[in-house]
C-alpha cells in the first residue's frame, strides 16, 4: 500500500514538471515567434512612417548636422555636431543593415529598423555620439523578442555597410570587427571603442546585442568605422543596400 502511494506521489510530481514544461515551451513559441511577428509588422510600420517624414522634409524629427565627403582617417568627413537632445522613445533615424536581409531577405532588415533614445528595443546608448559625428554613435537592440532585430548579428562580416539614415542624410559605415564581452565591459560603447578615456578623432558605430542568441549572458559587439556621410539631396546609392550574400 505505501509502494503504491509513493509511486502515486512521484507520479504526480512527474505530471506536475511535465505540464510546467510544455507550459514553458509554449511560452517561448508565443513569445519568439507570434510576438516577434507582431512587434516586426509594429517596427516595419514605424520604419514606413518615419521614412515618410524624411521624405516629408522631417519636420518635428531632430536635426543631425552630417557633413559630405573625406573619411575616418580625415576628420572633415566626420563633425563635431552641436548638442542636439533626443527625446526619450523618440524615433530619431533608420538603421539599414544589408548583410541582415537584402532583397528577398527579412522584411525587418530590408526596410530597416528605427533607432530611438533610451530605452527601447532599438535604443542609442546614453550620452552617445550622433550619427556621423567624431566619437563612438553607440546602438543596442534586443536579439530575441521585440521582433527578434538583431537575432542574426553573428552573421555581420568585417566590411559590410551599416547605414543610419537621418533627417539630414545618410552616415555609412563599415564593420571592422566583432567581439564577445561580459554584460560589464561598458568600455565597449567609450568614444574610442575599448579605450575609456581616450579623446576621439574618429567616427564610430557601435552595435550590441546579447549572446549566445536566445541568452543574455554576454554581448556581442559590433565595431564598424565611418566611411563616409552622403547629404539627403544627393541620395543613397542603391549599391549600398545590396545584400552582400
Amino acid at each position: 500500500m505505501a509502494g503504491r502511494r509513493w509511486r502515486a506521489v512521484v507520479g504526480g510530481i512527474g505530471e506536475v514538471f511535465i505540464t510546467i514544461g510544455v507550459v514553458l515551451v509554449l511560452f517561448v513559441v508565443w513569445q519568439l515567434g507570434f510576438v516577434a511577428i507582431v512587434d516586426s509588422n509594429a517596427q516595419r510600420g514605424v520604419v514606413s512612417q518615419l521614412e515618410a517624414q524624411f521624405a516629408a522634409g522631417g519636420e518635428g524629427l531632430p536635426e543631425i548636422p552630417l557633413t559630405p565627403g573625406g573619411t575616418t582617417t580625415d576628420p572633415g568627413g566626420a563633425t563635431n555636431t552641436p548638442k542636439v537632445t533626443l527625446e526619450d522613445g523618440k524615433v530619431f533615424a533608420i538603421l539599414r543593415v544589408p548583410r541582415l536581409g537584402g532583397p528577398g531577405g527579412p522584411a525587418r532588415s530590408t526596410r530597416g529598423s528605427a533607432c530611438r533614445p533610451w530605452p527601447r528595443a532599438w535604443a542609442a546608448t546614453p550620452d552617445t555620439a550622433l550619427p556621423g559625428a567624431i566619437g563612438n554613435f553607440a546602438v543596442a537592440g534586443h536579439r530575441a523578442g521585440h521582433g527578434n532585430p538583431l537575432i542574426d548579428i553573428d552573421a555581420i562580416r568585417e566590411g559590410d555597410v551599416m547605414v543610419v539614415e537621418t533627417r539630414s542624410g545618410y552616415a555609412v559605415y563599415r564593420a571592422q570587427r566583432h567581439t564577445i564581452v561580459p554584460p560589464t565591459s561598458v568600455d565597449v560603447v567609450a568614444a574610442v571603442p575599448q579605450k575609456p578615456g581616450v579623446k576621439p578623432t574618429e567616427a564610430w558605430f557601435t552595435l550590441t546585442s546579447c549572446d549566445p542568441r536566445f541568452s543574455s549572458t554576454n554581448r556581442y559587439i559590433v565595431f564598424a568605422k565611418l566611411e563616409r556621410v552622403i547629404p539627403r539631396a544627393e541620395g543613397l546609392p542603391a549599391d549600398l543596400l545590396a545584400d552582400p550574400r
